[in-house]
């Protein structure tokens, strides 16, 4: 079962693609090239939403689908949802 989807390889969130619950041994896919990617969650991710793939500082880039989607405004451990909490897209910036 494919958990969650990213883009490039330089994606450091992937989008869910089914509702993950907390503590879930996650399977990814790059749709690049094809690569396995493995994630492990920490907090419930819902469909749609993203999975931080790494630890990421305040001030990093959120990068999703090759493109940089925002800036991390609270810091976010691998494994736990990012969205509105700890991220300022630029959409609003």
């Amino acid at each position: 079962m494919i958990h969650f989807l990213v883009h490039d390889p330089a994606d450091n969130v992937g989008v869910a693609v089914v509702d993950i619950p907390a503590g879930t041994d996650c399977v990814g896919r790059n749709l690049e090239n094809n690569q396995t990617l493995k994630a492990r969650t920490v907090e419930a991710i819902p469909l749609g939403h993203k999975l931080a793939l790494k630890d990421l500082s305040v001030g990093d880039t959120a990068t999703k689908y090759g493109c940089e989607i925002g800036k991390i405004v609270q810091a976010v451990k691998a494994g736990c949802h990012v969205h509105t909490q700890n991220l300022k897209t630029k959409r609003w910036a």
